[in-house]
């Protein structure tokens, strides 16, 4: 038996067919194989460059102060405490070690741009009206009115020397680009309570924490957590973040705030308080 041999007409055409079926195999296969491959690599690689990047951390949270207390605010014409608002407050500072890693002062451990963004409270009960900004720190642990922070964004005024901060002047965020002062903040609960008026038999209001206990103000209801992310840039241009979480308990081992105040300090350790540099 005898096989025909098959002949093609146009060979050119054919071959060209092929080509392009061998070149459409080959995308196909560069698509969902290679740089797949590739990808992982390249990811892996770039995990073990930030890994090996923040192995020795430039800045780290140090060290964290709470005081927290409240306040009424007595609105009657005659100052008869019928009409008080009454508000919960916490002072904090948060200090930053920025010579853990490098002992001296460079660009590299030094301060261009400071600002807080991410903000985010949240207590047990909708109760009163929230609010994180920049607070004075000299006037940390006393009652002060704060408004929230235009476009939900604190930004910092770097300071370079002492000569340009000649008359002490903390009403606006103020840091220091060597990281020598803390970053202060302030968190107010405004107006838990409104129209609040001292019984007949109590006659006299506590204007701090016991307040809180004489309006009868369930602590659980106003503890809250407060988080937020500080970012720092460097004199070399390079960005360092930190998401701050912070779960304040009005009531704890350190005391009650029933008791006036509450005054809290975290000494910072370990690789939860470092900052994490950006690639």
């Amino acid at each position: 038996m005898k096989f025909k041999k098959i002949q093609l007409k146009n060979e050119r055409l054919v071959f060209s067919i092929l080509l392009i079926t061998l070149f459409i195999v080959f995308i196909l296969y560069y698509n969902f194989v290679f740089s797949e491959v590739l990808s992982r690599n390249s990811f892996a690689n770039q995990m073990i460059e930030i890994a090996d990047e923040n192995e020795n951390p430039i800045f780290s949270v140090q060290r964290i102060l709470l005081y927290s207390s409240a306040n009424a605010i007595d609105n009657s014409d005659d100052l008869s405490l019928k009409n008080m608002s009454i508000s919960q407050y916490t002072d904090i500072s948060i200090y930053i070690d920025n010579l853990a890693t490098i002992s001296e002062l460079t660009d590299e451990n030094t301060i261009r741009e400071l600002y807080i963004d991410n903000i985010s409270m949240k207590s047990n009960a909708d109760i009163g009206t929230k609010f994180l900004n920049y607070k004075n720190p000299l006037n940390f642990g006393k009652y002060e009115d704060i408004n929230l922070p235009e476009n939900n964004r604190i930004d910092f005024n770097i300071v370079n020397t002492n000569s340009e901060n000649e008359n002490h002047d903390y009403s606006n965020p103020t840091f220091y680009t060597d990281c020598s002062n803390p970053i202060s903040l302030g968190y107010l609960n405004k107006d838990i309570l409104t129209n609040y008026s001292a019984t007949q038999e109590v006659n006299t209001v506590s204007f701090n924490g016991k307040v809180l206990q004489e309006a009868n103000v369930n602590l659980n209801d106003i503890s809250y957590i407060l988080s937020f992310r500080i970012n720092i840039i460097n004199n070399l241009g390079e960005k360092f973040v930190y998401n701050m979480s912070l779960n304040v308990n009005l009531n704890d081992d350190n005391g009650s705030i029933y008791n006036g105040y509450v005054y809290k300090g975290i000494n910072a350790s370990g690789k939860e308080y470092q900052f994490f540099k950006e690639m």
